[in-house]
């Protein structure tokens, strides 16, 4: 395990890309602190940079970095739903680099519940770009085989079983509690 967590994390340092199982399909991933990785990741989707990318960690410590402090009652708001398939946009830090957040004052982020996902955040000690492992407009894959063939050698797959969800995780704006995804 110790061997295969330091040659993932130097594969995601040199800009690796991922793809692995989340909630509801599986997930493009990058180092969130790479500007090459995130800008290979976002011209793979063919994703417009305006949007922003979201954030999944094993705990909010991995978080913590891209998030500016926050009020208590906040963050208790955000952990009580936590783990689980609840994505917060909450202040951004000045350290979150614009790619994150698409140019706006806030992040996405969450801390997952899947098996998968949240052992690669633990065993990497970080958080993880999380977007939909598919081509911006079309249905994201489901099993890694579908990752393969849709990426290629572009992305390091990671297989496992998506969760159950039948929809991407839940969206909700901290300041205004604004659910903007059900």
């Amino acid at each position: 395990m110790r061997g295969e967590a330091a040659e993932l994390r130097a594969y995601l340092t040199r800009g690796g890309l991922i793809a692995y199982p989340t909630e509801s399909c599986y997930g493009l991933g990058c180092d969130p602190r790479n500007e090459r990785a995130l800008k290979r990741l976002i011209a793979l989707k063919g994703r417009d940079a305006g949007k922003g990318l979201l954030l999944i960690a094993d705990r909010f410590h991995h978080l913590r970095r891209f998030v500016a402090p926050l009020p208590p009652a906040d963050l208790a708001r955000m952990t009580k739903t936590w783990p689980g398939a609840v994505t917060w946009v909450a202040p951004a830090s000045s350290a979150c680099p614009v790619l994150l957040t698409g140019g706006r004052p806030t992040v996405a982020v969450r801390v997952t519940a899947h098996p998968v996902a949240a052992r690669l955040c633990r065993m990497l000690g970080m958080a993880l770009v999380s977007t939909s492992a598919n081509r911006s407009g079309q249905k994201p894959a489901r099993t890694a085989a579908q990752c393969r063939r849709r990426f290629g050698a572009r992305v390091h797959v990671i297989g496992g079983r998506i969760g159950t969800r039948k929809r991407p995780s839940t969206l909700i704006d901290l300041a205004s509690s604004t659910v903007l995804r059900p």
